[in-house]
């Protein structure tokens, strides 16, 4: 038989020794465990990119905030003139867009189709974004104009 470690006091009946060994057991199946989970590269991975994926969300959600308030700030910037154009110009591509959109639809074989109706759900769902940066290409078209 082996010695006890010095620090561990010795069992005075076989029910301690039992309750010592039972306590052992436990504690050796509790580091089991967490050598187990460390080991386990692709529970680990997936669990990191669930929090990158929270935290891409999270930054993505402020970044469209600041956008459409740049957007609005720009947008009270601009002249009435300017403001005008943009709106006739809006019109109007607006109207080719339905011209386009139909020629499209005749012509576009169906697997494309669908990808395309994918891609504009993408963009009307963003549509924030989509309008802070045309705001920011009127604002920038302006002042290269006046310069």
């Amino acid at each position: 038989m082996t010695q006890p470690p010095h620090d561990e006091p010795t069992a005075a009946s076989p029910e301690e020794l039992r309750e010592q060994v039972e306590q052992t057991r436990t504690e050796l199946g509790q580091t089991v465990e967490a050598l187990a989970a460390k080991t386990d590269v692709k529970a680990r991975a997936q669990e990191k990119a669930g929090e990158l994926k929270e935290q891409a969300a999270l930054k993505a959600g402020e970044l469209k905030a600041k956008a459409a308030d740049l957007a609005h700030q720009a947008q009270d910037q601009l002249p009435d003139p300017v403001k005008d154009k943009a709106a006739k110009a809006a019109e109007q591509a607006r109207a080719k867009a339905a011209q386009a959109g139909q020629l499209w639809h005749e012509k576009a074989p169906e697997p494309v189709r669908q990808k395309t109706a994918r891609g504009a759900q993408l963009a009307r769902d963003n549509r924030k974004v989509l309008l802070a940066a045309a705001g920011a290409l009127v604002v920038w078209l302006a002042c290269r104009r006046k310069g």
